[in-house]
């Protein structure tokens, strides 16, 4: 098994790889196709103030006077070596610009990441075990309920509620640990949907099983049940499922940092798309890609761990039908 799963590990980390360097080849080559030339425009900008030797280093560096194939090969080797260039607006290395708002983006949605797992749990729990017919229906219709309501409504009404009604958190302190759990919690409530679906789902099949049968009738409590036998198999699917999710964290970090007026990611793609800054936006997309190529590869490799029916040598999945 050890052996085997070495094997796995290595092949899926280099077809992470692959899947990142193709993702910033792809973002490069969308870009380069755009009409006009935003960098060279954004340069001769006079607000700038550079001058045309000033202006024929950077588009000599970029190699904006070479061939496309030429910008690529350049480009990609900038990136495997961390180089992410400099911000045509700021003149500030992206990576500076990328690494002073990283931290908060990512702050929001690790907690809300970490918050859409507990709502899912919470849903699935009661949906199996809460006394009441009528409020276990009503539960399953939740998932789709955060499903049809847009994050950015949720937030303002997190907002109205919370902090001009209940004044829990301040809008002029977005970065408290207040405020950033409300938005937290305004990214996570769509995203527990599908979580939530999942493990009901799966909770319904496992619950049916002879080994669950078994343990309710040695005198297991429903917690017991819950927590020892029924969540591990359960979780499988939900752990491909939060590694999905991913994207839809970052894009909805993007719209969530605006709402509650959040300095991260977002405001840097939206001052990046404004200025039409060019280094920044790749940067961005490709740093976007990092994150979900190497979460979907951390799930990738904990599913042969909390599943031994998965096997890593022919990488034949066993399908639990839910």
């Amino acid at each position: 098994m050890t052996k085997s799963y070495g094997r796995y590990a290595l092949l899926r980390a280099a077809q992470a790889l692959v899947v990142v360097l193709l993702a910033y080849i792809g973002t490069f080559l969308v870009i380069s196709v755009l009409p006009g030339d935003p960098i060279t425009n954004m340069l001769r900008d006079p607000q700038n103030g550079l001058s045309d030797d000033q202006i024929q280093q950077i588009v000599a560096h970029y190699g904006l006077d070479k061939p496309v194939i030429i910008q690529l090969i350049l480009s990609l080797g900038r990136f495997v070596t961390g180089d992410l260039g400099f911000s045509l607006q700021s003149n500030l290395p992206v990576s500076q610009l990328v690494g002073d708002a990283l931290p908060s983006t990512l702050t929001l949605a690790g907690t809300a990441l970490a918050l859409s797992v507990v709502i899912a749990v919470a849903i699935a729990y009661g949906v199996q075990y809460l006394p009441s017919r009528w409020a276990r229906g009503v539960l399953r219709s939740v998932p789709s309920l955060f499903l049809s309501v847009p994050n950015f409504v949720v937030g303002l009404v997190l907002i109205e509620l919370f902090a001009f009604r209940l004044h829990t958190f301040t809008t002029i302190d977005p970065d408290s640990a207040a405020a950033t759990l409300f938005a937290a919690l305004t990214l996570a409530i769509p995203v527990s949907a599908p979580l939530a679906e999942v493990l009901i789902a799966n909770l319904d099949h496992e619950s049916r099983q002879e080994y669950a049968l078994v343990a309710r009738s040695r005198g297991l409590s429903q917690a017991r049940l819950f927590a020892r036998h029924l969540v591990k198999p359960s979780m499988l699917p939900a752990v491909a499922m939060i590694a999905l999710v991913v994207g839809e964290l970052l894009g909805g970090a993007v719209i969530t940092e605006t709402i509650f007026g959040r300095d991260g990611l977002g405001t840097v793609v939206q001052k990046a798309v404004t200025s039409q800054d060019v280094p920044v936006l790749q940067a961005v997309v490709s740093l976007a890609a990092v994150v979900f190529v190497t979460v979907n590869l951390l799930a990738d490799l904990v599913s042969p761990l909390l599943d031994p029916r998965l096997d890593v040598k022919s990488e034949r999945k066993v399908v639990v039908p839910v």
